[in-house]
């Protein structure tokens, strides 16, 4: 009897556990960028001459820009399709959304700006999640998102921005 009641009381609390879940798709997608950081020019602890310099950092350099995005969904069949969230995301990389499409002569088009340089000026990895929350909160507003930034899948950064619900 005793061993039927826990059995029940912990379906239930399975249950409960369940529906009270917090959930997340991710995405990923990359883009090849360029950017500097020009306070390592003249930083002395940044450009030190010795093992530890980084002064070249200054300088435009090249990065692949590798994206992992988490959006929160309120439940679990396809709140937001991930194929068509990332779509979305690898758009706004490449002519900021708009119709950037021209015929290839067939029925096919083609993205003029699918192959386009990334020009980040002197954004930070934090900086670019920044900007691309903003964006998705624009177009998925009230919901908690994640998302990871690193250069060549190497270093990076990583920001949750939580939505408090009242």
């Amino acid at each position: 009897m005793i061993d039927e009641m826990r059995k029940a009381s912990i379906q239930q609390a399975t249950v409960r556990q369940k529906e009270k879940a917090d959930k997340m798709i991710w995405v990923t997608f990359k883009k090849e960028g360029i950017h500097k950081y020009p306070a390592a020019l003249e930083d002395p602890k940044l450009k030190t001459g010795g093992w530890d310099d980084v002064s070249f950092l200054g300088y435009p350099h090249r990065h692949i820009f590798h994206f992992r995005v988490w959006i929160e969904v309120f439940h679990d069949d396809r709140d937001i399709e991930f194929i068509q969230f990332k779509r979305w995301l690898e758009r706004l990389y490449s002519g900021a959304g708009a119709d950037t499409t021209q015929s290839t002569g067939g029925s096919e088009k083609q993205s003029t700006t699918d192959s386009e340089v990334l020009i980040l000026d002197y954004k930070s990895c934090e900086m670019i999640s920044d900007e691309l929350f903003e964006k998705i909160a624009a177009r998925y507003p009230e919901r908690t998102v994640r998302i990871e930034v690193s250069e060549d899948g190497e270093n990076g950064s990583d920001t949750t921005y939580n939505y408090e619900r009242v």
